[in-house]
C-alpha cells in the first residue's frame, strides 16, 4: 500500500436505505483521517452510492450465496491487508479473522431502540455528535443532473414506489396529491413533476404522465443510478414518497422531504434532518401492529392516509422551507 496510507475497511448495510442512514459516518472516516483509502462493501442494489467517493479505493460487491459462503468469499478478499479500521455495519464475526489495528462492529439490542441514524452513530461512539447521511457527487454527476433537470418552475420530486408493496401510498391518490399541489392556486403552480424509481418501477410512470405536460414531467424511472438521482433530487423544491430509499437520499440531499408511513415505524425510519416530515392514516404503527402483527393486510395499511393530508402537510413544509 502507498506510504502513509490508512486502510479502512466499511461493510455497509445491504438495502438502499440504509446505507443511506449510515452514510455519516463514511464521510466522518474521510474529514477525520485525510489520508484514508476506504473499501466498501456493499451488496449490488447499494454499491453505486459510493463511487463518487474522494477517498474511495475499491467497492466490493457483497453478493448473498449459498451456506452463508458469501463471508468466506469476502474474507478471501481482504484478508491480505493490514487494515487500519474495520467498521462493520453487519454485525458479523469477520473482523475477528482480519489482520486489522481497530475494529468497530455494529451490535444490537444495545438499549432502547433508537432512530437508525443514532443506532449507526453508536458503532463508532458518535451518538453525541451524530453524522448527518451524507452522499458525495463529482462534477459530472452534477452536471449530469443540471442537464436532466434544466427547465423553468419548481420541482416536485415523487417516489410513489417501495420495497414492499404494503408501504406503498396509491398511485392515484399520488397523482391527485400532485394535481392539488401543482395547479392553480397551489403552492407550487406552474411547477414540474421528477418522479424516480428503479427499472422494476416503470410501471409508475403512465399512472402520473397526465398530471403536467409532457413539457414539465421529468421521468427518471430506470434510467438514471443513484448518485445521478440524488443530484437530481438536490435540485428538486420538495420530495412526496413512500418510506424508501429514494425517502432517505432526499432527505440527505437536504431537500424538504416528506414520507409517507404506514407499517413501517417513523421512529427508527423517519426522514433525517430539519426539513422533514411524516405523514401516516388515523393509525400509528403500534396500533398497525397490533392488528396485523405478520403485516399480512399488505393492501390495507396506508389506504387510510388521505390525500388531503399529504397535501396539508406538504404545502405547510414548503411554507417552511421558504
Amino acid at each position: 500500500m502507498p506510504t502513509g496510507s490508512f486502510p479502512i475497511l466499511f461493510i455497509s448495510a445491504t438495502r438502499i436505505g440504509d446505507a443511506v442512514l449510515s452514510s455519516g459516518l463514511v464521510r466522518r472516516l474521510s474529514q477525520e483521517i485525510p489520508n484514508a483509502e476506504i473499501t466498501i462493501v456493499a451488496g449490488p442494489a447499494a454499491a453505486g452510492l459510493y463511487k463518487d467517493m474522494p477517498s474511495l479505493k475499491a467497492v466490493i460487491l457483497f453478493e448473498k450465496a449459498r451456506n452463508g459462503r458469501h463471508w468466506f468469499h469476502l474474507w478471501r478478499q481482504v484478508r491480505k491487508t493490514r487494515w487500519g479500521l474495520v467498521v462493520d455495519m453487519r454485525g458479523s464475526a469477520l473482523s475477528g479473522f482480519l489482520n486489522r489495528r481497530r475494529r468497530a462492529v455494529f451490535k444490537r439490542g444495545l438499549g432502547p431502540p433508537v432512530h437508525k441514524v443514532i443506532e449507526a452513530a453508536r458503532v463508532l461512539d458518535l451518538e453525541n455528535d451524530v453524522p448527518a447521511p451524507f452522499l458525495f457527487t463529482s462534477a459530472e454527476t452534477e452536471a449530469l443532473a443540471a442537464e436532466l433537470t434544466l427547465g423553468e418552475g419548481p420541482i416536485l420530486a415523487l417516489a410513489p414506489a417501495a420495497n414492499w408493496v404494503g408501504k406503498t401510498w396509491p398511485l392515484e391518490r399520488f397523482a391527485q396529491a400532485a394535481i392539488r399541489l401543482l395547479d392553480e392556486g397551489g403552492p407550487l403552480h406552474g411547477g414540474r413533476i421528477m418522479v424516480l424509481g428503479g427499472p422494476e418501477d416503470i410501471g409508475v410512470v403512465s399512472a402520473l404522465r397526465h398530471v403536467v405536460p409532457m413539457d414539465r414531467f421529468i421521468d427518471l424511472v430506470g434510467k438514471v443510478d443513484l448518485l445521478t438521482a440524488y443530484a437530481c433530487l438536490k435540485r428538486a423544491r420538495i420530495f412526496v414518497g413512500n418510506d424508501s430509499g429514494l425517502m432517505h437520499m432526499a432527505a440527505a440531499a437536504g431537500i424538504p422531504t416528506l414520507g409517507l408511513f404506514g407499517p413501517s415505524d417513523e421512529a427508527l425510519y423517519s426522514p433525517w434532518g430539519d426539513m422533514t416530515r411524516v405523514v401516516r392514516g388515523p393509525r400509528d404503527y403500534p396500533t398497525i401492529r397490533a392488528v396485523d402483527p405478520n403485516f399480512r393486510q399488505t393492501m390495507c395499511h396506508m389506504m387510510d392516509l388521505p390525500v388531503e393530508t399529504v397535501v396539508e402537510a406538504a404545502t405547510q413544509l414548503l411554507a417552511e422551507s421558504r
